[in-house]
């Protein structure tokens, strides 16, 4: 057997299990039981990005599901155990298992990759039933033939999308095969299918409109079993204690359940506890290009948005519409809300927001793309901007941020300092290599407007102050009177920067940027 009844997930699943890291996410299997017979709700298509616990969740359901299967000694051990209906579907049903990233050996076409799909089906079939279909049975025929009734879990339902020899009429039969494969209600007890790409996007007219699709936007059902939870990497960090949950949070989180509660990427979180060291993992195993890929042509359209998310400024959006698939939604708003979709960025209470600091480097990255505009010159002075209050260079500082602030960007608008502080978060992108930078930081009495917290010791402290009308020297005061070295107080080398600007166009001072760089003593 290939797809029919196999032990492939048994053995994955249990192998996962057994791993050092290992979250329990079996409650999950709690909820979609509920739904097994519901003809109204049980077709459910859950979409993630890659790496998010898709298959690892896909291989959890089928170990639980499948028949002929002693599964009882694995989750005697989790937290479905604890459940009233524990064992009431533990290995009762035939379980069609297909992972769609699989491909036949040397495949080049979509032909051999969905014969191989079909052929092992209906062999898997005429194994286990004996029935004899016909050449040009569909497949929901073959089922029905049996007289039998099946679970279908169909993992990564959109990876032939992906593949170069696939084009537009290739997909459109792919969505008629997904169709016919689980359209069948007499057959099919439950279908749960897995993906990245939303499949409202590509189903046309009524294809899959049986499925009920829960995405990163909209799932206030399944959320929690896709990431990790708070609590569950405080858990980790309490059996690993080399890394600090700090660490892990500044690196990995940003991403929410529907209710608030914080999810991590479970990727990065794992890889990090398992090398003892904070890095970029999750944008390392895929094309982090995808991200350029989103803005390729339509750049223009959402370049303020970028340079406003690298600076720490929500995005206020309304994607909902994109789950509706209205075709007059602009570029923008394709574009901001794929990147929801591809886990680039995370969608909060109508806000958008870069999740954490391992995106935040990917996005840096597409600010010094030529594209950009002034954005990338701004981009590739950044060191010298960093290298200039590192020497407490005042006029070289001074004249560098004011040339930056005349540039023709309107995101750098001449009115308060939130536009500065907009305009220096990107002046200061190189400086993010060896800081936590952290805007509005609360500290003493007040807010700070930048502090710069080193993550190597031969780097010192920064705090910086901006303000509007007012001279670098009221700055400095801020920063002293209000004690905002409070959060940085154990660190040896602090540097102080008051920074201004004249907003004043009357004055012959109009425009122009002054610095005051003290070594705090």
């Amino acid at each position: 057997m290939v797809y029919l009844n196999t032990d492939k997930a048994v053995c994955r699943f249990e192998k996962h299990v057994n791993n050092k890291i290992y979250v329990d996410k079996t409650m999950m299997i709690d909820i979609v039981s509920r739904y097994i017979d519901r003809t109204d709700f049980n077709y459910i298509c859950i979409t993630r990005p890659r790496r998010f616990g898709k298959t690892y969740n896909a291989n959890m359901l089928a170990a639980y599901y499948t028949k002929n299967y002693d599964t009882k000694a694995i989750f005697d051990k989790l937290k479905i155990s604890q459940t009233d209906n524990y064992t009431k579907h533990l290995n009762q049903y035939n379980v069609i298992y297909i992972d769609f990233s699989v491909m036949p050996k040397g495949c080049s076409s979509y032909e051999e990759y969905i014969n191989y799909i079909q052929d092992n089906i209906i062999s898997d079939l005429k194994v286990q039933y004996g029935i004899c279909p016909r050449d040009n049975d569909p497949i929901s025929e073959c089922l029905y033939q049996t007289k039998d009734s099946f679970i279908l879990i169909l993992d990564e339902w959109d990876s032939i999308f992906y593949k170069d020899f696939i084009n537009e009429k290739n997909k459109i039969d792919y969505m008629e095969f997904l169709k016919d494969l689980t359209k069948d209600k007499l057959s099919v007890r439950l279908a749960y299918m897995t993906g990245i790409l939303p499949i409202v996007k590509y189903s046309s007219g009524s294809a899959l409109n049986n499925f009920s699709e829960f995405n990163f936007i909209n799932d206030r059902r399944y959320d929690e079993f896709f990431g990790f939870t708070e609590e569950e990497v405080e858990s980790l960090c309490n059996q690993y204690p080399q890394l600090k949950y700090e660490d892990l949070e500044y690196w990995y989180d940003g991403y929410y359940t529907s209710t608030g509660k914080k999810l991590f990427n479970p990727r990065s979180v794992s890889s990090a506890i398992d090398r003892e060291f904070c890095d970029n993992y999750w944008t390392s195993t895929g094309p982090m290009s995808e991200i350029a890929d989103c803005i390729e042509d339509n750049v223009d359209d959402v370049r303020d948005d970028i340079v406003q998310l690298v600076a720490d400024i929500p995005v206020e959006v309304d994607l909902m519409e994109y789950l509706e698939k209205d075709d007059n939604l602009n570029a923008r708003d394709e574009i901001l809300s794929s990147m929801v979709i591809f886990g680039f960025l995370t969608y909060h209470d109508d806000y958008l927001y870069i999740p954490n600091h391992e995106l935040m480097l990917k996005f840096e990255k597409i600010l010094s793309r030529k594209d950009m505009g002034d954005y990338n010159e701004i981009v590739r002075n950044s060191k010298r901007i960093f290298n200039a209050t590192l020497n407490k260079d005042e006029e070289i500082l001074a004249k560098m941020i004011e040339e930056a602030h005349d540039k023709e960007v309107d995101l750098f608008h001449y009115n308060d300092e939130n536009s500065l502080a907009c305009l220096l978060t990107v002046c200061y992108i190189y400086a993010r290599k060896f800081y936590k930078i952290k805007r509005e930081e609360v500290t003493g009495k007040g807010r700070c407007d930048m502090i710069f917290i080193p993550q190597r010791s031969r780097y010192p402290a920064i705090i910086i102050e901006l303000k509007v009308n007012s001279t670098p020297q009221e700055a400095i005061d801020q920063i002293i009177n209000k004690n905002y070295v409070e959060k940085i107080k154990d660190y040896k080398n602090i540097i102080l920067v008051g920074m201004t600007y004249d907003s004043d166009s009357s004055h012959t001072e109009y425009k122009k940027h002054q610095c005051k760089i003290i070594q705090y003593k």
